[in-house]
């Protein structure tokens, strides 16, 4: 009825109509008909097709890719996000990033490569790295070692040994995005319509670019608590590792992965490290595993104090450290405390980067409570052209080989024919604590709930090295 062309392939009246039947459920995980593509983009069945033709998607589908200026762009310049871009070039695609790091409370900001590589896996396992020569300059005397120098750590050496690294990485993206050719823009990105976006810069100089398709790869930032005094006073992972003096006693707030590493490492400098936990270690994982974890940090002097969350905040001294006074009240009754820290360091989970980008004004599905997106096995959302990769995502591990194993696996089969999929199940991932722990696959509580106590056998082992 729109007198455009249109091609039907009527599998029951094909020789080989099974076989491609199996391709199709491969590529879309649409098992009925009709099954409807436009322009290379599927859109999926009848319903599908009236509800983009009624929000003006489907006409904007059906003009040529040559339309837009780009066949992808990319919003967001992490892990995921750029294995992406850089995969897509390599195939020949004309590609753009648009990445935009808002500055935090404390005024933070970053290069190009996402929470990893600037305020995240990087820096924080050079900082443990740099606690455990601590601990091996003390194990050193009891093997012969003898030196006879007071031997103390300085912080601002290791934030700029710290800090010049990440520099040499934000500059090797660059370049590696200049040699494929992948247009890099520093500013940030915002749905106006269908296919285009709109790009503000730091100066709020505004520019208008269109794609054919689109990835979100826009990660999570720190939580704050809500309470007085949080977003004046206290810091997160995000100004830790470029913090610019030394953090002295240190309350860390939370019981994550991202706490428990960070009071640990602080800790394994020489710092008077507490840590306030609402509930229960590392939620998540194994809770007999988590608990040695803790335990063992206690035994090399880090304080825990459970049950208690933080109320206020309030500045006593200014500083470099100052002095902030912490109010906490119990979790189970009416007792409250009062403590005294330089720093107050909150590790008490993240949330996506999904708000404020526009995805309202083309239909992109959020789920409100969480800020992330619903994907289908193909990582694309609801809106067909718009696809999504990394810790955004719902349901899915937030973990940076797996984003960049699925930004490349999504520009493969965007562009290159490709089905495989990217593999969420059974990954291995480690908590750089004081005492490592690696793990892969349930954790005994997540087994118990999946398949009945009844079901299982658990067996304890040791490893000797």
């Amino acid at each position: 009825s729109l007198g455009v062309e249109c091609n039907i392939l009527e599998l029951d009246q094909v020789d080989d109509g099974a076989n491609v039947q199996e391709v199709l459920s491969e590529i879309t995980n649409q098992r009925t008909v009709p099954n409807i593509f436009v322009n290379k983009v599927h859109m999926g069945g009848c319903d599908r097709t009236f509800q983009a033709h009624q929000s003006g998607l489907l006409q904007k589908l059906l003009q040529e890719d040559s339309a837009y200026e780009y066949d992808l762009i990319v919003i967001g310049g992490g892990s995921g996000g750029l294995a992406c871009a850089q995969e897509a070039a390599i195939l020949g695609k004309k590609v753009m990033v648009l990445d935009f790091v808002v500055p935090t409370p404390q005024g933070t900001s970053w290069g190009l490569g996402g929470t990893c590589v600037n305020v995240g896996c990087v820096p924080k396992k050079l900082m443990h790295q740099a606690a455990l020569l601590g601990q091996a300059l003390k194990d050193a005397r009891k093997f012969g070692w003898e030196y006879s120098h007071q031997v103390k750590h300085n912080w601002e050496t290791m934030i700029e040994a710290v800090q010049n690294h990440i520099g040499s990485l934000n500059w090797g993206y660059r370049l590696s995005l200049r040699e494929k050719s992948v247009t890099y823009v520093n500013s940030y990105g915002e749905f106006v319509e269908h296919h285009k976006i709109k790009a503000t810069n730091r100066k709020g100089q505004e520019t208008y670019y269109t794609a054919a398709k689109f990835v979100l790869a826009t990660g999570q930032r720190p939580r704050y608590l809500g309470i007085p005094g949080d977003k004046e006073y206290c810091i997160t992972s995000d100004d830790l590792f470029s913090l610019p003096y030394c953090p002295g006693k240190t309350l860390v707030v939370g019981a994550s992965y991202v706490a428990l590493e960070c009071g640990g490492f602080l800790a394994g400098i020489g710092l008077d490290v507490t840590i306030m936990v609402r509930s229960i270690l590392l939620r998540d994982f194994d809770q007999e595993m988590a608990e040695k974890v803790g335990s063992y940090m206690e035994q090399h002097g880090v304080k825990f104090l459970r049950k208690f969350v933080p109320v206020m905040v309030q500045q006593l001294e200014k500083g470099s450290p100052g002095k902030l006074k912490v109010v906490a009240k119990s979790t189970e009754g009416p007792e409250t405390i009062e403590e005294i820290y330089n720093t107050v360091l909150l590790a008490i989970g993240r949330a996506s980067c999904t708000r404020k980008i526009g995805l309202e004004k083309i239909g992109v599905k959020v789920n409100e409570k969480s800020g992330k997106i619903p994907v289908n096995d193909v990582e694309q959302t609801n809106v067909p052209y718009v696809y999504a990769v990394g810790d955004i995502l719902e349901g899915k591990l937030e973990l940076t080989p797996i984003a960049i194993q699925a930004g490349k696996l999504l520009a493969r089969r965007l562009f290159a024919g490709s089905l495989e999929k990217c593999d969420y199940v059974n990954v291995p991932t480690t908590v750089f604590t004081p005492l490592e722990y690696g793990c892969c696959g349930l954790s005994e509580e997540k087994a118990i709930e999946v398949h009945k106590k009844e079901n299982l056998e658990v067996r304890l082992c040791f490893m000797a090295y």
